[in-house]
């Protein structure tokens, strides 16, 4: 049987080039893999049928909107994931449920090599092949961007020469990657990072400016998954793709950042992540109120680990997997209603209840039905400084 090479499709002009150049250089068959996970654009039964009309012995298309959601961005708001404190994993999370599906075709189809169209100089190229070498390490990995210097110019003369059915014309001065957790926007002009981003870099969220009327809206988590808006019970994704839609008409998850990236430079990034933002600052104030404080106080730090691992490609890590574990057994209580206004590019939490809520009004409240016994306070105060009490000591004394 011949060679046969799984390409991680996307229906652009790259990957559709991919097909006939991965045909001649390996002898082999192609077969394509194009996976939905919220970013939009076209139905999958066209994306289906390019990839046939531009020579795939096989296309595979999947509908993983619902699995991306409940399985990957789920597990990205319950940890808080924030790179550098700031931007919510958008492709970091769409990369590994991609290669899960791509090792699925290449045991269905009998697949000895994957492609990806990824350049040797972003983080995408190692998120791939790291999880391939993870789920099955004795797939080869062919990446014609990095490995045959593969240039965009190159792919519309062969796309020209092979009379390939996609649009070559139309180009985007911009680099976008996007999906339901969210889209970023590269290169251009963007590559000044002293230049500001203009209004036609947005798609996903409205000028926050624009004077508008603010929407107010309640979100229920259960254990930390977020399960209903204003009362209605809805799936992980119905809530990421309602609240794309209003926390972006008011503006929220705007982000213009320049990075760290994984292969060891710095890149200017311009993201919007609406529903994405919204919910991490909904669910790390309900998190404020249920869950204990050295339970809290540790977690932030499993936070950014997690973060920075799936950043760097590693979703399927044996750390990964124990952070998992924990982050897991910490939203046991993360319980209760969220309520926020969005406005203005903001989200603001305005209210919060649970019933595994760890706030007493009666030990908080200064009125009367106190509850709190100040009395204990002073020994406590005194035993909690004396440690520092006595180095001060120690150290006046030896300077003297």
């Amino acid at each position: 049987m011949s060679e046969r090479v799984v390409l991680a499709y996307s229906g652009g002009l790259d990957t559709s080039v991919a097909i006939p150049f991965l045909a001649e250089q390996t002898g082999g068959e192609i077969i394509a893999v194009a996976v939905d996970v919220g970013q939009g654009g076209e139905d999958l039964d066209a994306i289906r049928d390019r990839a046939l009309a531009c020579g795939a012995a096989e296309a595979v298309v999947v509908d993983a909107k619902e699995e991306f959601a409940a399985d990957f961005c789920v597990p990205a708001l319950q940890a808080n994931a924030l790179y550098m404190d700031r931007y919510p994993l958008l492709s970091s999370l769409s990369r590994p449920l991609i290669v899960k599906h791509l090792v699925s075709a290449a045991e269905e189809f009998g697949g000895t090599s994957v492609s990806h169209g990824c350049t040797g100089k972003g983080n995408d190229q190692v998120r791939f092949e790291a999880g391939l070498s993870a789920l099955n390490p004795d797939l080869k990995v062919i990446a014609p961007a990095r490995d045959f210097a593969w240039t965009r110019d190159k792919a519309i003369a062969f796309a020209e020469e092979k009379g390939l059915p996609i649009d070559v014309s139309a180009k985007s001065p911009y680099s976008i990657d996007q999906n339901l957790w969210g889209r970023a926007v590269e290169t251009g002009f963007l590559e000044d990072i002293w230049n500001g981003p203009i209004e036609d870099v947005y798609d996903y969220t409205a000028d926050p400016a624009q004077p508008r009327e603010a929407d107010e809206v309640v979100i229920t988590f259960a254990a930390g998954v977020p399960v209903a808006l204003d009362g209605r019970p809805l799936t992980p994704y119905q809530v990421i793709d309602e609240l794309n839609r209003r926390a972006g008409a008011q503006g929220v998850g705007r982000i213009d950042m320049v990075e760290d990236r994984l292969v060891g430079i710095k890149s200017r990034e311009v993201y919007e992540a609406p529903a994405a933002i919204a919910l991490i600052a909904a669910h790390m104030e309900l998190e404020n109120v249920t869950v204990e404080r050295d339970l809290a106080r540790f977690k932030r730090s499993v936070d950014q680990r997690w973060g920075e691992l799936v950043y760097d490609g590693l979703w399927f890590s044996p750390l990964k997997d124990a952070l998992d574990a924990f982050i897991a057994d910490a939203q046991k209580h993360v319980s209760g209603e969220v309520r926020m206004t969005l406005h203005g590019g903001r989200a603001v939490v305005t209210g919060r209840r649970s019933d595994a809520s760890l706030y007493s009004y009666d030990l908080a409240t200064y009125d009367t039905g106190d509850t709190f016994d100040q009395s204990l306070a002073k020994g406590f105060v005194e035993l909690w400084s004396l440690p520092s009490k006595i180095a001060a000591k120690r150290d006046r004394d030896q300077a003297g």
